[in-house]
């Protein structure tokens, strides 16, 4: 059975500060997406994932989905664990949890 990871904000920031090459995916619609974003975090709604998980070309690639608090995003994982990726972490309570935690100046809504 395919399987991915969790990963709270707190090993998130210290992965991105540390400078480690991981490729951080919001799953969430671009108007959310405006309103609030993890620096550097590429927007791939999670209704085009057909599309876009062709996109990514390397399955072993360490993959952070996020999404606003982490459900949309753990449906990502799943679909994505399913395509053969195998290096993929769902982000623990998401942006809002980023918001909270790590980044008070990102909006919460």
């Amino acid at each position: 059975m395919p399987t991915y990871g969790i990963i709270t904000v707190e090993e998130l920031k210290a992965k991105l500060d540390a400078g480690e090459a991981l490729r951080v995916i919001d799953v969430r619609e671009a108007h959310e997406y405006a309103v609030a974003k993890i620096p550097g975090a590429e927007l791939k709604p999670l209704g085009r994932i057909m599309q876009w998980a062709q996109e990514l070309a390397d399955k072993d690639e360490a993959i952070v989905l996020h999404c606003h608090h982490g459900m949309r995003s753990d449906r990502a994982c799943q679909f994505l664990a399913a395509q053969g990726f195998s290096n993929l972490k769902n982000l623990i309570g998401g942006i809002d949890e980023w918001s909270v935690k790590i980044d008070p100046t990102v909006p919460r809504y």
